[in-house]
């Protein structure tokens, strides 16, 4: 795997974040942004299945305990884990994901960046606030919770790679 100190600060950074600032931020009870899922995110575009896995279960089980929340952010990030390899294939191509590398906008283009982090941050906030629901009798303030979380998780996932991505390598 590519630089492992940068991912394990990645991986402490997101998680503290997540733990004491964005969890104890109560500015509207629909603001919930999941910025921990930069971690699973901007792992190398070719690091086994069983690495993005086992990493989206240590970073889902450390939030659960942190949280509170009962299997909502493994189940969550083992999905996002689980679908990472086919979406960066279907936003890149199988032989740019093969080739390998750092998940960058200079090396996958800022388009498909972008649009890879904002599907993967979508689908993680379908399956949490969804589970955390469980029902579809309060559907408009799930609806709302959702949009404005994963909009606030798109803003705040951008920014940490941001910060991030120019001190990992190309390849």
């Amino acid at each position: 795997m590519y630089r492992v100190g940068y991912y394990i600060l990645l991986f402490v950074v997101a998680a503290l974040l997540q733990i004491f600032f964005f969890n104890t931020l109560s500015l509207w009870v629909y603001f919930a942004p999941m910025v921990y899922t930069t971690f699973v995110l901007l792992l190398p575009l070719n690091a086994s299945s069983i690495v993005v896995l086992l990493s989206g279960l240590v970073m889902g089980v450390t939030m659960d305990l942190t949280m509170g929340t009962a299997g909502l952010n493994t189940i969550a990030t083992l999905a996002m884990a689980y679908l990472r390899r086919p979406m960066l294939n279907l936003t890149l191509g199988a032989d740019i994901v093969r080739d390998g590398g750092v998940p960058t906008p200079m090396r996958m283009g800022r388009r498909q960046f972008w649009q890879y982090l904002t599907i993967m941050v979508i689908l993680h906030g379908v399956l949490f606030f969804g589970f955390e629901a469980f029902t579809t009798a309060y559907f408009g303030h799930l609806f709302l919770r959702f949009m404005v979380s994963t909009l606030a998780s798109i803003l705040f996932v951008r920014l940490l790679a941001a910060l991030f991505t120019p001190k990992l390598s190309m390849r």
